[in-house]
């Protein structure tokens, strides 16, 4: 079993990728968002993919925000539990990002 500053810096490391991982998804979902009403006004079809890749982006923010709150806070305990919450938000972003993109392949086919 490693010792417990080896399991902190694995923590560490963890929210590091959340933090960064997170901040990036957050752009993909506006990028997207911006793509989704391009095709809305192309094909004059309206879908509320937009509105629930905001709420995914939302959701990244919430993540990326409490991960970077994980790495910045000096009590263990804390940390740990504010890096649970950042991990079950991000988890919790990307299956909503994935039923999006099908969400958004559907709708794109049947219109």
């Amino acid at each position: 079993m490693p010792d417990k500053t080896a399991r902190t810096q694995l923590e560490q490391d963890v929210c590091v990728h959340v933090f960064t991982v997170s901040a990036g998804m957050v752009g993909v979902c506006l990028t997207v968002i911006g793509l989704v009403r391009i095709v809305i006004a192309y094909r004059k079809v309206d879908t509320f993919a937009d509105d629930l890749l905001a709420a995914d982006a939302f959701l990244f923010l919430s993540s990326c925000l409490c991960a970077y709150w994980a790495l910045r806070t000096r009590n263990v305990r804390r940390m740990h539990r504010v890096e649970r919450i950042a991990d079950g938000v991000f988890i919790l972003a990307m299956i909503l990002m994935v039923c999006v993109c099908g969400f958004i392949t559907f709708a794109i086919a049947t219109a």
